[in-house]
């Protein structure tokens, strides 16, 4: 695998998007890999990982629906996933206190740990490579992740919903 970023100043804007485009599809294959390796490690399924993973960033409880939103998942198979991260102990459910009807799931502490544990020696390597940007490129970064998260959102949602169109 060559690394041609060395002469990125010497690259046209069209050569430059496609390089953006051809990364994208690479970091998001290699990401997968390491979502499966870093379920396995822990001992989730991936998509359970990228629940807890999720439910991580929330700032409270959420509901089973908002988990369904957050993870494109029917309410069906949400239900079934926060079951299973029940059972397994990774997340704790109660009553909403606002509303008797629905419960709100959160991670348990021991699986915050546990999780914080395993993204140790990942999150300093990730870290790492972070550093090496100034402050100006990180936030580019943070925008592009940010921007297309959203797209890839809308996209999902329109995938799902059998649209065809652009």
């Amino acid at each position: 695998m060559s690394n041609d970023f060395a002469r990125s100043g010497e690259w046209s804007r069209a050569e430059l998007l496609a390089r953006v485009v051809t990364e994208s599809q690479r970091h998001y294959a290699e990401y997968s890999v390491f979502n499966q390796a870093m379920a396995d490690h822990v001992g989730l399924h991936p998509t359970d990982m990228q629940c807890v993973a999720l439910l991580d960033l929330e700032p409270g409880p959420v509901s089973t629906g908002d988990i369904a939103r957050l993870t494109g998942l029917t309410s069906g198979s949400a239900t079934r996933l926060v079951d299973r991260l029940v059972k397994a102990g990774i997340v704790e459910r109660r009553a909403d206190p606002h509303d008797r009807r629905r419960s709100l799931v959160t991670l348990a502490p021991s699986a915050r740990t546990r999780i914080a544990q395993a993204w140790e020696t990942p999150g300093q390597a990730f870290g790492a490579v972070l550093a090496s940007y100034s402050d100006a490129e990180l936030s580019v970064i943070a925008d592009y992740l940010h921007r297309t998260a959203e797209v890839g959102r809308a996209q999902a949602r329109r995938l799902a919903s059998g649209e065809t169109g652009a």
